[in-house]
């Protein structure tokens, strides 16, 4: 089977493209990047993998690389994800969100290419959830808090018009917040967890920054997410939508305890106005059980190895 990975070269898509081999040795795994794309998180496998160079807001390079590759699957993880960033460029975050999935459909279209797509939704669509409403059900209201959160609704809603107006086979998922080896140390959980480290190793002073350490978050390990991402192109009808998460929330600083308690260093705490956003989302808290009775896919990951497996890849993180 022909597997294309947009955003393979990042956290969540190194780990797919880890997973589909694993699985499965045939599958031919192809994947994009551009000149500027950093590869270390593809080390292990990059003999395995097939690279090409594309551009997602090139719409004539998008084609020239679907024509190439003629994937039976495809996993659209590419993305601007880092919400603080998108309150620094909200135009930039809506458009490589929203273009380069218009880019990749527009290019099945024009070549009629029959394959299955997943569209890697975010919780953060939820946005504004009343406590009510949760555990969240993929029937809740969108009412998006960032622009990064209105980009992912409008790729969801462009996943569910495609399929309405061109009988499309796309799968929408919606990861609540998801981590492990490898997570950029610019999502909160990591950025903790290399902030420790450098304390352990003498590198920074003896304090943690933190913003808000009151939002709740329901956290999966990443190795869990893919293999809900995989159950679903495959599984899954055409045009739903299905939550992945854990059922369980945790605090901003209850994840900051569990990391501080692997950690043999004493720390002080203190809070950085610059990590604070204009508008939070409080509580995302989701319920999986849609997938779960399609595939019977749960977590099975402890958070709280999740956790361990990060610290120690900033331990042994290359310096």
């Amino acid at each position: 089977m022909r597997i294309l990975i947009t955003g393979i070269t990042g956290f969540v898509g190194s780990h797919l493209a880890e997973y589909l081999l694993q699985k499965n040795e045939d599958n031919e795994i192809f994947g994009i990047y551009r000149w500027r794309s950093r590869t270390e998180n593809l080390n292990q496998i990059k003999d395995k993998v097939k690279m090409v160079e594309c551009d997602l807001l090139d719409s004539g390079s998008v084609r020239s690389m679907m024509e190439q590759v003629k994937p039976d699957r495809i996993f659209h993880l590419a993305a601007q994800s880092y919400v603080l960033s998108s309150w620094h460029a909200p135009a930039d975050t809506i458009s490589n969100n929203i273009i380069g999935q218009v880019n990749i459909l527009e290019a099945m279209k024009e070549l009629n290419l029959n394959c299955r797509v997943q569209i890697a939704g975010s919780s953060e669509e939820y946005g504004l959830v009343k406590p009510e409403e949760t555990p969240i059900k993929e029937t809740n209201p969108l009412r998006p808090l960032s622009p990064y959160a209105v980009s992912k609704v409008g790729q969801d809603m462009l996943a569910y018009q495609y399929y309405k107006s061109y009988g499309f086979h796309l799968i929408r998922t919606r990861a609540f917040n998801h981590s492990g080896p490898r997570r950029g140390d610019v999502f909160v959980e990591s950025n903790f967890a290399k902030q420790i480290v450098d304390i352990e190793m003498g590198k920074a002073e003896p304090v943690v920054m933190v913003g808000n350490l009151d939002a709740q978050r329901d956290f999966t390990d990443v190795r869990d997410v893919v293999k809900a991402y995989d159950l679903a192109i495959e599984n899954a009808n055409p045009g739903e939508v299905y939550n992945i998460c854990s059922n369980n929330a945790y605090s901003i600083k209850e994840i900051l305890d569990i990391l501080l308690s692997k950690s043999h260093v004493k720390i002080e705490i203190k809070t950085d106005p610059a990590r604070l956003r204009p508008s939070d989302v409080q509580l995302l808290l989701g319920d999986y059980s849609k997938l779960n009775s399609l595939t019977g896919w749960k977590p099975e990951i402890p958070f709280e190895q999740t956790l361990e497996d990060l610290l120690n890849y900033w331990r042994n993180y290359p310096q």
